[in-house]
C-alpha cells in the first residue's frame, strides 16, 4: 500500500522556522514527483511547493517562494519542506501527495495527486 507520512508540525512564532517530513512507501519513490499543499479551515487546499522526481526542480507558490525550501533523499524516500520567517497566515494543515503519472511536470493542482498522507499542523502565532 501507498503511504505517505508527513511530521514536524508544531505551534511556533511568527519569524520562526519549521521543518516538515514526508516519509513515503509502497512505491517507487524515485519515480516521482511530490508535492506539498496547505489547507486552512474553511479554504480549499492549495499547492505549497512540489519537487521534481529527481529533485532537480523545485517550484513554489508566490506565498512561500524565497521562505520556504523543498528537497528531497531519494535514498531515505523522504521529502522535506524548509519554512522560515513563518507568518500566521502559514497556519494550515500540511499535506504531501504524490500525483498520479509518473515523472512529467510539478503539478500545482491537487486534483492531479491520488495520494496523500495525513497532515501535519502548523500553527503560527503572531
Amino acid at each position: 500500500d501507498v503511504q505517505l507520512q508527513a511530521s514536524g508540525g508544531g505551534l511556533v512564532q511568527a519569524g520562526g522556522s519549521l521543518r516538515l517530513s514526508c516519509a513515503a512507501s509502497g512505491f517507487t519513490f524515485g519515480d516521482y514527483n511530490i508535492g506539498w499543499f496547505r489547507q486552512a479551515p474553511g479554504k480549499e487546499r492549495e499547492f505549497v511547493a512540489g519537487i521534481t522526481w529527481t529533485g532537480s526542480g523545485t517550484y513554489y507558490s508566490d506565498s512561500v517562494n524565497g521562505r520556504f525550501v523543498i528537497s528531497r533523499d531519494n535514498a531515505k524516500k523522504t521529502v522535506y519542506l524548509q519554512m522560515n520567517s513563518l507568518k500566521p497566515e502559514d497556519t494550515a494543515v500540511y499535506y504531501c501527495g504524490r500525483p498520479n503519472e509518473r515523472y512529467g511536470f510539478v503539478s500545482k493542482d491537487y486534483r492531479d495527486f491520488v495520494d496523500w498522507g495525513q497532515g501535519t499542523l502548523v500553527t503560527v502565532s503572531s
